[in-house]
């Protein structure tokens, strides 16, 4: 099974591709939330929980129909959360009165049909991506980057995968080394910068965050192959010399510039992000941990 975020009227939707038999398994939470319009996960799965029991009590299929899968949450851990098919979440969608019921049923829909194209023609989720990073504002140098970035992130991964690496917990422990190596933070650290919760952090990072993380991932592939790292432990060696070298780099840029890399920035709509205290808060105690 494939995890394949994917977005929402900016909101993030975790979801996850069953290959075996072609479906999509979408957060039941994380749609909840759109639905309800709640900035707050707690609040958002509290309100699953109970609408659960509701209809658990008049006997819908609807509940029965979901299931318990592992995904990413916001601390970088996976855990079992309910999932649900397209078709149960449409079902769903009509127990919880809500403006977004109609949009997000059109979603729903379109996303199970673009999924059988782009197993078609690969090139459409790159076009797409493409797509979806214009309609956001991201300039063309930067929708550049980003792609080459996940290009390299995706030839380290697919190292990973042949050399003892599990997909999931291990691969972020292995990334969160190599990100706290180069940048000074931890990815939730960098994530809380920034005021991000369920967001990718790379969609909303700097030009200069993408090309040093770029960095940071081709040198510890490169080390990795050179050492022919296997298994964990030697990855996380890989993992700190190849972060290592990107934070050499990043220090270099810094100490002429004046300029810090790692920044508060983001791409969120204006009234979702952080305050200035927040951010200069969140930011002090992440250098105080350094």
């Amino acid at each position: 099974m494939k995890i394949l975020p994917t977005e929402f009227d900016g909101h993030a939707i975790r979801r996850i591709y069953d290959e075996a038999n072609e479906t999509w398994w979408f957060s039941v939470v994380d749609v909840v939330q759109v639905l309800t319009q709640q900035p707050d996960y707690q609040t958002a799965r509290k309100y699953w929980n109970k609408l659960k029991e509701r209809l658990t009590k008049e006997g819908s299929q609807s509940v029965s129909n979901c299931h318990q899968l592992k995904l990413p949450a916001a601390d970088g851990k996976n855990y079992l959360t309910d999932v649900a098919t397209a078709e149960t979440l449409l079902r769903l969608v009509q127990s919880i009165p809500s403006p977004k019921a109609e949009p997000i049923k059109l979603w729903l829909a379109k996303v199970g049909y673009e999924r059988m194209q782009e197993m078609a023609d690969p090139a459409l989720s790159l076009d797409r991506a493409r797509e979806t990073w214009q309609k956001h504002g991201r300039s063309e140098k930067w929708i550049q980057q980003r792609m080459t970035g996940q290009e390299t992130r995706n030839k380290l991964t697919d190292y990973w995968a042949e050399h003892d690496i599990k997909k999931g917990e291990e691969f972020a422990i292995l990334t969160n080394i190599i990100h706290q190596e180069w940048s000074g933070v931890s990815v939730k650290a960098h994530k809380a910068i920034k005021g991000l919760r369920d967001h990718n952090l790379r969609d909303h990072m700097s030009e200069a965050e993408l090309i040093f993380t770029a960095l940071a991932e081709l040198s510890t592939r490169q080390i990795a192959e050179t050492d022919d790292a296997t298994g964990m432990a030697e990855n996380k060696v890989a993992a700190t010399k190849g972060g290592s070298i990107a934070r050499q780099a990043r220090q270099a840029l810094e100490d002429k510039t004046g300029k810090p890399v790692v920044s508060a920035a983001n791409f969120l709509p204006p009234g979702r992000s952080p305050s200035l205290k927040v951010v200069k808060t969140t930011v002090q105690k992440a250098v105080k941990k350094k």
